[in-house]
């Protein structure tokens, strides 16, 4: 079979050229249409379902929403792990599925559980929904809203979180590849009514009845249409209130002979807020509005993240004069120098190949068609890459040895020039075809086989499952398809460019190849001939050199993979226990501003503090992720690498009281939290029941890891004695006033996390009616 397909390819040329041209089209199309990103994508398969009950406590949200979907989702079939994280009014469980599964099959199952466990839930604490469908890769690109100097007082927080929610989002929402974008930070504003208790009881009105006649005056209906004539009339009820002067007028009831009471008679209509979650801070100046783009899962990084940036440029032509969309975040630095890197390596591999075979083939036609197997076979491999899925990487391309590639080549051209110039007689009478033909066919069958062993030394890494396997399997099956790529093109391409390109009247004897070729003979020809008549003592020295060899590996330190050097931090500022959000906001601001006033090497600091809109990442208010975006590194004059820097910057804030710190990197802090949960390189985790001694035992842990060597930052996660104001009900008080538990409750959540009992429209704006005790009585509540 072998030796039909080396002569039909020596005698065919045309046809070979033809195979040619359609691979170079395919692979130029395939290298054009690639997924490029920087490293593979090693988020395992996983679903995470969040739930949002903003009148729930911690406890609460542990036992009525995360324990009763765990036990359902425990049964969904597939599941390798479940985890999960209740914070006060969020619940967010990350479902684990193994990697054969498709995502969108683990949804269908994760969806069709959520919808039988909603029974299993109190009525109105929550609604559990799924994340988007992207991956620990999936932030691409970060982003926040600066106002420029002249128009601060133009612009407040929540004035810029509708210019993020309402002209941002929205169009980037479009833009393919993106899944969704979450908004961080600012106010969500509100059509608040602020009830004032004492006007309530004076006008003997209750909170149920105050929520109750708001609902029922907003909303509009139709009614079918009439013929009248030849036109028809479509009926419409408008009802639904569009100011706040409609919502103050609303009537809750009659309290006398044709005098309504209205809404604006026990309460204040204003603007309000939601209550924030989250907030973002920047370059030390205080608050300000920002969001996050992800970007759907399996989707190209690069091809997305600059549609991204071509609709970034269309939307700041649209926006209010003073707001700039500033980014903070672009992955496609990252991935600009990854591609580089391999580009660079890429480049000097060939070029180094290309020079070895010119001097030691010694012919320039030989060489070139030796050498015109590099780009044939990348260009075979980035097609088959296409084809299987797997996208350009640092890990994909940068394992590529372009020596394995021409080995079977330089095996065929050797062996023609070898009958050329020592077998002049014989070739003088021997077409160019026949000589090429009957070279390949002898010795086809020992390039192969080495390209065979090369190839088998691949498989055990295709076996490869989990993180391993999304780590390494890619640069396995990127060098197999090269290899692949070899092998085909040493039996068609190699023997019929062979036979057309070079020529009878090759020399040796003389030549500059020729005389590369003695003196290196003479180097190593008297070694090899010692070592044949010294057996004993080069085996005892390879032993000796094998021991050596372990006594020295058993000792170095050891990693999964070297550290991606993003170029950027991330530092995870914990401030103690109960802290409030605004307490973050000033610590964080005063962080940004000492680390921008001792290291003139940080072009930006962006803070992001508790949970966005979106919260697959379920930070408490005294968590804090600060993205500090450094410069060049040809621009660094406080220190010469990446951990003395981080040494420096650590220093730099050891007086800001309170706090502890982790120096981290953006994709590698969130991979670490996608995959295990935690943020940390290495996590120690302890179950039990009592939270107590938990927290205990995860001190004891961590006074015995402090010492030793290597350890870096360490973080004990606080679990335990987080403040609450606690209201606990007197139920023989209850009996003697006729109160129901019910009613207690409704009071308390609508007086500070409010009741929302409608929406109000502007235009295609949407926001939230919320009743809530006005900000004097709500002060004076917490006060007590």
């Amino acid at each position: 079979m072998l030796l039909k397909i080396i002569a039909a390819s020596v005698r065919n040329k045309l046809l070979v050229a033809l195979l040619l041209l359609g691979l170079i089209g395919w692979g130029g199309f395939s290298a054009a249409h690639l997924p490029l990103d920087a490293i593979p994508d090693v988020t395992n398969n996983q679903v995470q379902v969040i739930t949002q009950s903003p009148a729930l406590a911690a406890q609460e949200v542990e036992q009525l929403l995360t324990v009763p979907l765990e036990l359902q989702l425990r049964t969904v079939p597939g599941v390798t792990e479940i985890r999960s994280i209740s914070r006060f009014g969020l619940s967010v469980i990350t479902v684990v599925f193994p990697d054969n599964i498709d995502t969108y099959r683990t949804r269908q199952l994760v969806a069709e559980k959520l919808t039988i466990a909603q029974a299993d839930l109190v009525a109105g604490a929550g609604t559990p929904t799924m994340a988007p469908i992207t991956t620990g890769l999936g932030e691409i690109y970060q982003y926040s809203l600066r106002v420029l100097p002249g128009h601060e007082k133009q612009f407040s927080l929540a004035k810029l979180r509708d210019v993020q929610d309402w002209l941002v989002k929205r169009r980037l929402a479009g833009v393919p590849g993106v899944v969704d974008v979450s908004s961080f930070g600012g106010y969500v504003r509100q059509y608040e009514v602020a009830v004032d208790p004492n006007r309530l009881a004076a006008n003997n009105v209750t909170m149920a009845e105050l929520y109750q006649a708001l609902q029922d005056n907003n909303a509009n209906t139709g009614g079918s249409y009439l013929e009248r004539g030849s036109n028809a009339y479509f009926i419409r009820g408008e009802g639904r209130a569009g100011s706040l002067a409609d919502l103050g007028a609303t009537v809750i009831k009659q309290v006398a002979a044709g005098v309504p009471l209205l809404v604006r008679d026990v309460a204040t209509v204003r603007f309000g807020h939601a209550v924030r979650y989250g907030a973002m801070t920047r370059n030390g100046q205080g608050e300000t509005v920002g969001g996050i783009v992800l970007m759907l899962k399996g989707a190209s990084s690069e091809e997305t993240i600059k549609q991204v940036k071509a609709r970034v440029a269309e939307i700041q032509q649209t926006l209010p004069p003073g707001v700039v969309i500033t980014p903070f975040l672009d992955r496609t630095k990252l991935i600009d120098k990854a591609i580089a890197t391999v580009e660079h390596n890429l480049v000097e591999g060939g070029v180094i190949v290309l020079l070895v075979l010119l001097l030691l083939l010694g012919n320039w036609r030989a060489g070139l068609v030796v050498a015109t197997m590099i780009p044939l076979c990348m260009l075979f491999a980035l097609g088959m890459m296409r084809l299987f899925g797997v996208s350009a990487n640092l890990m994909s391309l940068g394992a590529l040895d372009f020596g394995l590639i021409v080995d079977g080549a330089v095996i065929i051209v050797e062996a023609v020039i070898f009958h050329l110039v020592h077998q002049r007689a014989a070739a003088a009478h021997e077409t160019m075809d026949d000589i090429t033909e009957a070279a390949a066919t002898r010795l086809m069958s020992s390039a192969l086989f080495g390209q065979l062993i090369i190839l088998i030394v691949y498989l055990p890494i295709l076996s490869l499952t989990g993180i391993e396997g999304k780590m390494f399997r890619p640069m396995a099956l990127t060098v197999s398809f090269a290899i692949v790529g070899a092998m085909l093109l040493c039996l068609t391409y190699v023997p019929a460019v062979t036979a057309w390109a070079l020529r009878k009247d090759i020399k040796e004897e003389g030549t500059w190849a020729d005389r590369i070729m003695m003196f290196l003979h003479r180097g190593y020809d008297p070694v090899i001939r010692w070592a044949l008549g010294a057996k004993f003592v080069v085996l005892g020295a390879a032993v000796a050199l094998l021991v050596l060899a372990g006594f020295i590996f058993s000792g170095l330190g050891g990693e999964f993979i070297p550290q991606l050097d993003e170029g950027d931090f991330a530092v995870n500022v914990t401030l103690a226990p109960g802290s409030s959000l605004s307490q973050a906001v000033a610590t964080t601001t005063r962080v940004q501003q000492i680390l921008l006033r001792h290291f003139p090497e940080i072009e930006q600091i962006v803070g992001k503090s508790g949970t966005s809109e979106i919260p697959t990442d379920p930070m408490s208010f005294e968590d804090s992720d600060q993205m500090v975006i450094l410069k060049d590194r040809s621009q660094w004059t406080s220190a010469g690498s990446r951990e003395e820097l981080a040494d420096k910057m650590q220093a730099a804030l050891a007086g800001v009281p309170g706090v502890s710190m982790e120096f981290q990197q953006p994709i590698q802090m969130r991979f670490n939290e996608l995959i295990s949960g935690v943020k940390s390189d290495v996590s120690i985790k302890i179950y039990g029941d009592d939270l107590g001694i938990l927290f205990e035992k995860a001190n004891e842990a961590a006074a015995l890891i402090r010492p030793l060597a290597g350890v870096g930052d360490l973080k004990v996660e606080q679990i335990a004695a987080l403040p609450q104001l606690r209201v606990t009900y007197d139920r023989q008080k209850l009996a003697q006033y006729g109160l129901k538990v019910s009613d207690l409750n409704t009071l308390l959540r609508s007086s500070f996390a409010g009741d929302v009992a409608g929406q109000v429209y502007e235009g295609e704006r949407r926001y939230d009616l919320v009743v809530r005790l006005d900000s004097v009585h709500r002060q004076g509540l917490s006060n007590l």
